[in-house]
């Protein structure tokens, strides 16, 4: 006997998942800026700008792979993610 989790709680999952990834990737943007700025460490902001990208660009690909409502979710994660994580670095810095 098996049990099936409803298709909405799934989709949640995979707008939480971009969520947490946007929060990953944009927070590594900005330690990434800081890098470059303060130290001017090109193989860790190098090393740093690819993980990032490959990280972001690997959970998109699995939920594309799942269909486009989890895609779409996902992404929509990612970009509310950018928001919240840009506001809370100008009230850090402010």
């Amino acid at each position: 006997m098996t049990t099936d989790i409803p298709s909405s709680i799934i989709l949640g999952l995979y707008l939480a998942a971009g969520g947490l990834a946007g929060t990953f990737y944009f927070l590594a943007v900005w330690w990434n800026a800081r890098l470059f700025a303060e130290r001017g460490g090109t193989a860790l902001t190098i090393l740093l700008m690819l993980g990032r990208i490959v990280i972001l660009g690997g959970v998109l690909t699995i939920a594309a792979r799942q269909g486009a409502m989890p895609l779409l979710l996902m992404a929509l994660g990612v970009f509310i993610a950018r928001f919240a994580v840009m506001r809370g670095l100008r009230e850090a810095a402010s």
